[in-house]
């Protein structure tokens, strides 16, 4: 079967040949790749950027947001069967440490995790795929147009569900059974790419005031969809990010989806009495910020204010994302169709993989047809 595989450590991006993955055990399950989404991390790979292949393997098949159609099962699988939409998980447990062995290698204390098409595993840029039972997630049919966007939706799944069960654990005033917490409060999206966008589709689906911060204008494509949903946009090259509060209000949770350091730490200006913080973007470079310390510190601690970071997810904030990307379709359906702006077969993978269109938000590559 043909992969898309790269040279760890020198990029180099192709299209090689692989024997076609059979299924070896009765818990397996073979799929046919339809769509994989591209990310900043599978472009930092094919740079020469963070990447580690398989023990053994020269080269890493990458891609790790993906959909497929379950071809084949093992013997004693029951959560899926033929014709079925599905995807596997990234991440995989190291097999030592405690939230490994209980399906949480996303919080994994050890660091010998391994991810598909990013760390010691090959990923699903390929014809075929077989993983286990149980790191597969169904996906149903009223979303197989966007089912690509699952694994993104999930790691915004993790940082709010996070932020929620945080407020949940110090707060008395809500009921955080139903996401109560986020009814009527102020939120701040910060980059509308693909990130931001789920995340403010999560947020105005439990109630939240969305603000969406980008540096975009006000009419192109990221902003408008950000309407649509329901957000309300900040240009940030008209407003001082310390002044986002006093033109519109301090804001009870951020999610920060930028990777951009000098903003991740301004952004802390704005948080409400008592908000919380979530960063999702890893900054890249090594250029020195410079802060005002001492008053950071001081108001983080006089507000009672919460700053954290997130990445990955659990089995359980994939199953979140397929219930809110079905329930967000069917409130905006258009507006959801039009997170997927760029697609190519994967014989064109190179006019993706190479660079990052200014109206791109997810670029995804096509294996197989629906």
């Amino acid at each position: 079967m043909k992969a898309i595989a790269i040279t760890p450590g020198k990029g180099n991006p192709e299209i090689i040949e692989l024997p076609e993955p059979k299924i070896t055990n009765p818990n397996q399950v073979k799929l046919q790749v339809l769509n994989v989404g591209i990310c900043g991390t599978d472009r930092e790979e094919v740079s020469g950027g963070r990447a580690e292949a398989a023990s053994g393997h020269e080269k890493l098949v990458i891609g790790h947001e993906m959909l497929g159609r379950v071809v084949e099962t093992g013997t004693s699988v029951a959560s899926v069967k033929e014709g079925d939409y599905a995807l596997f998980m990234v991440r995989r447990p190291c097999g030592k440490c405690y939230p490994c062995g209980h399906m949480r290698s996303d919080m994994c204390y050890t660091g010998e995790y391994t991810e598909r098409g990013i760390k010691g595993r090959d990923g699903y840029q390929a014809e075929f795929v077989v993983d286990e039972e149980e790191f597969i997630v169904n996906v149903p049919d009223e979303i197989r147009h966007i089912g690509v966007l699952t694994e993104p939706m999930s790691v915004v799944e993790k940082a709010i569900d996070e932020s929620l069960n945080l407020q949940a654990a110090r707060l008395p005033e809500a009921d955080f059974s139903s996401n109560g917490w986020l009814k009527d409060r102020f939120a701040l999206v910060a980059g509308l790419g693909p990130i931001g966008l789920l995340a403010s589709a999560i947020l105005l689906l439990r109630g939240a005031e969305v603000y969406g911060l980008d540096i975009v204008d006000e009419n192109s494509h990221r902003p408008s969809l950000l309407k649509e949903l329901g957000g309300k946009y900040i240009d940030g090259r008209k407003l001082e990010t310390a002044k986002i509060d006093e033109k519109y209000h301090p804001m009870d949770i951020i999610v920060e989806a930028t990777g951009i350091a000098k903003l991740e730490f301004e952004l802390i200006n704005v948080l409400a009495i008592n908000g919380i913080y979530v960063l999702t973007g890893i900054p890249g470079g090594e250029r020195p910020v410079s802060i005002l310390g001492s008053e950071m510190m001081r108001r983080m601690v006089l507000m009672n204010q919460v700053v954290l970071g997130s990445v990955n997810a659990s089995i359980r904030h994939y199953r979140m994302a397929i219930d809110d990307l079905t329930e967000a379709n069917l409130k905006w359906p258009d507006a959801m169709s039009q997170l997927i702006t760029h697609k190519v077969k994967y014989t064109n993978f190179e006019s993706l993989l190479g660079k990052h269109s200014p109206d791109e938000i997810k670029a995804v590559i096509v294996w197989n047809e629906f």
